[in-house]
């Protein structure tokens, strides 16, 4: 069974090789067969049992430059609607949060502070993330201008808008004056993405993005795993691969003796 998992990775003269998940679909079906036979009394053996299918290979979490990030940032279109948008995606890059985490917010949850953008940490807030688990993240200088704008020139109209007796406590509010959905915030993201040309961004490549930009600005990877609420480093830790990649392209590039 050990062989037949190495021809379907490898391939033949009449077979191409399989990928990982390929290989390993094969696999999980014949054990599957393999376990109905014994279990009909058709064999009295099962050799596909300790054959276990091949692990996928380990996908890189993607990210957009400081750059692409700004031109999104900038796309997030008019009016009341876009004030709020600005403040939803300065916060998400911010602060590195879930989407689930962004539109769950209440306006109690965001301690803004200072006046002066050249204050790097202008506030703080409070996230709920997976498992019921709070934690503290800092807001920087221009999530928390979006924020204060939305706040003032744009979030009494939309609680304006609520039919109900008792105005939403949530942060970001959608044009009925509700609390913004994760769709929502999805469409937000997408329409700003689109203007701004960008393919592909979700809000876990803006999360991607914080991160990873964090870690090519120094920041230590248990920083990093506190500010993204990961349980355990090793799941931030796969975002210092990221990083590796961009210190060999620097090296590549600025040293004399890189390539020959």
């Amino acid at each position: 069974m050990a062989d037949f998992l190495a021809g379907l990775r490898e391939g033949d003269e009449n077979h191409p090789p399989l990928a990982a998940s390929s290989a390993g679909r094969t696999v999980v079906a014949v054990r599957g067969l393999h376990a109905f036979a014994l279990a009909d009394g058709m064999t009295a053996s099962d050799p596909a049992k300790a054959v276990r299918p091949p692990a996928p290979p380990r996908r890189l979490p993607k990210a957009i430059s400081i750059a692409e990030v700004e031109r999104l940032l900038a796309a997030a279109g008019a009016g009341q609607a876009g004030l709020r948008d600005r403040a939803l995606l300065e916060l998400l890059y911010g602060t590195g949060a879930r989407i689930s985490e962004a539109v769950g917010l209440d306006v109690d949850d965001v301690e803004l502070s200072g006046e002066s953008r050249a204050e790097s940490v202008a506030g703080i807030v409070r996230l709920n993330g997976k498992g019921g688990k709070q934690r503290l993240v800092p807001v920087g200088s221009f999530a928390r201008d979006a924020v204060n704008a939305y706040l003032v020139r744009a979030r009494p109209a939309l609680a304006a808008a609520s039919r109900r007796g008792q105005p939403s406590p949530a942060l970001f509010l959608n044009a009925r004056g509700g609390r913004l959905t994760r769709q929502g915030a999805w469409g937000a993201l997408r329409a700003a993405a689109s203007r701004a040309a960008l393919a592909e961004v979700s809000p876990h490549v803006l999360r991607h993005s914080f991160a990873t930009h964090l870690l090519d600005g120094g920041a230590d990877v248990r920083v990093v795993q506190e500010l993204l609420g990961h349980a355990s480093v090793t799941t931030t830790q796969a975002y210092t691969l990221v990083t590796v990649d961009k210190l060999r392209e620097v090296y590549a590039g600025a040293h004399p003796r890189a390539v020959g």
